[in-house]
């Protein structure tokens, strides 16, 4: 478990990643509006917890942990920027604001609640088959794709 301010950094990593095809701590610094020092402390502190390769001057790499978080991470934003906007109809900006707040205190057990309501709501698929966040699929549609497969 990580605290919210290192899965800020985290986030912003896999998303300079995948922008720029790199990670550097001024970009870091630049895009989270901190400074150099700081994102140090939190590359150090992330380095620890087997979540980035780093080294000083050098390259920072997320871990396939640390990309597994990100996603986790962007995905809950997702879910709740979608419910606030498309279900409850807030104004664009307001419902991005308002899901950054919300993601830096939901539970992984009201992600999946809410994932699932949401998906029904608008009828994206039928999400009552286990869903968990903490997968990359749900559940059940992992054991439909492997029973189409013939493993199971």
């Amino acid at each position: 478990m990580i605290s919210k301010a290192l899965e800020e950094y985290i986030k912003t990593m896999y998303i300079l990643k995948k922008q720029n095809g790199n990670i550097r701590v001024t970009d870091i610094a630049n895009k989270m509006n901190c400074s150099k020092p700081s994102v140090n402390k939190a590359l150090n502190n992330l380095k620890e917890k087997k979540l980035v390769k780093y080294e000083i001057y050098g390259t920072i790499e997320l871990t396939s942990e640390g990309e597994e978080l990100a996603k986790k991470i962007l995905e809950t934003y997702d879910i709740i920027y979608v419910f606030l906007k498309d279900v409850l109809n807030l104004e664009e900006q307001k419902a991005k604001q308002e899901a950054e707040k919300i993601k830096l205190t939901i539970t992984d057990e009201t992600t999946n609640k809410l994932a699932k309501y949401v998906h029904q709501v608008l009828g994206l698929s039928n999400l009552n088959c286990n869903y968990d966040i903490n997968k990359e699929r749900c559940r059940s549609c992992i054991k439909r794709t492997s029973i189409k497969k013939g493993t199971e």
